[in-house]
């Protein structure tokens, strides 16, 4: 499972080591990369951990919060026109 934060307010590489010490703190979270360029931080879990956990770890340093996001690792399976039909020929 993972997914991605937006947060404001990370201005450098101090900034993005606080939010992923204190993310890869929690339980079940076993991994966070965090970019304070793009404002993210995408997050990788082996148990759900709930959003407003993964925001109050954030916020207890000081940034904002302004999305949590399921990532979605299929993108293209949710739609029927990206489907493609296999029949077998005999």
């Amino acid at each position: 499972m993972t997914k991605t934060i937006n947060i404001e307010g990370m201005m450098c590489g101090h900034c993005e080591m606080s939010v992923k010490k204190a993310l890869e703190a929690l339980d079940g979270v076993t991994g966070a990369e965090v970019s304070h360029e793009k404002g993210t931080a995408v997050v990788s879990f082996d148990t759900e951990v709930a959003d407003d956990v993964l925001k109050k770890a954030v916020e207890d340093k000081d940034y904002k919060v302004t999305a949590v996001q399921p990532v979605d690792m299929f993108p293209h399976t949710h739609h029927v026109e990206n489907v493609v039909r296999l029949e077998r020929r005999e």
